[in-house]
């Protein structure tokens, strides 16, 4: 029987406890890396929306910007702290998702349709759903995007996108419905 030090006994305990650490860290990173994406995805969102609705205020130029904070910049996690742990492959695809779809129409240059995966999975969940009326978490959760607030939101910013191009329909607050070919 090997006899262990207190002190070799405490040095384990706290490599212990700091590996529970990092893998409670890397889950949290990982959630906020969804998160940031979901809100950025968000932001153009509104950036577009007010700027149409800008273009259509009366007196408005077409060339004077409009009020309030311009894009933001935000540099992706990755880059601002390099992973010690590979990200699951959902995550990199909601990730990837969302900041391929910030800022960015559907419309590919030379005007045929391209979509996202989520898009395309939320697209066929309503149309599945036919005259239902949903909330935007039930899509989450059908689609198993509901582990977290940042997947939840992201298929959220995705149905708002989708409402702004009326290929999903508000029907109330929070309610969505296909919209009828």
């Amino acid at each position: 029987m090997v006899s262990v030090t207190p002190t070799a006994r405490n040095i384990e305990i706290t490599a212990e406890n700091l590996q529970e650490d990092l893998a409670r860290l890397e889950i949290q990173r990982q959630a906020l890396e969804r998160e940031l994406a979901a809100v950025t995805a968000h932001l153009g969102s509104v950036q577009r929306a007010l700027g149409a609705l800008q273009a259509l205020m009366p007196g408005a130029s077409p060339s004077s910007p409009a009020p309030g904070p311009g894009p933001v910049d935000v540099p992706s996690p990755k880059e601002a702290a390099p992973s010690r742990a590979a990200a699951p492959a959902d995550t990199s695809e909601d990730i990837d998702e969302s900041r391929a779809t910030a800022g960015h129409t559907d419309a590919d240059a030379d005007g045929g349709k391209t979509y996202g995966k989520l898009t395309e999975q939320i697209l066929a969940y309503f149309a599945e759903a036919g005259e239902v009326d949903v909330r935007a978490r039930d899509v989450a959760s059908a689609l198993g995007r509901d582990t977290d607030s940042g997947s939840i939101n992201a298929v959220r910013s995705t149905i708002d996108r989708l409402v702004g191009t009326s290929r999903v329909r508000r029907v109330g607050r929070g309610l969505y419905r296909a919209v009828r070919p």
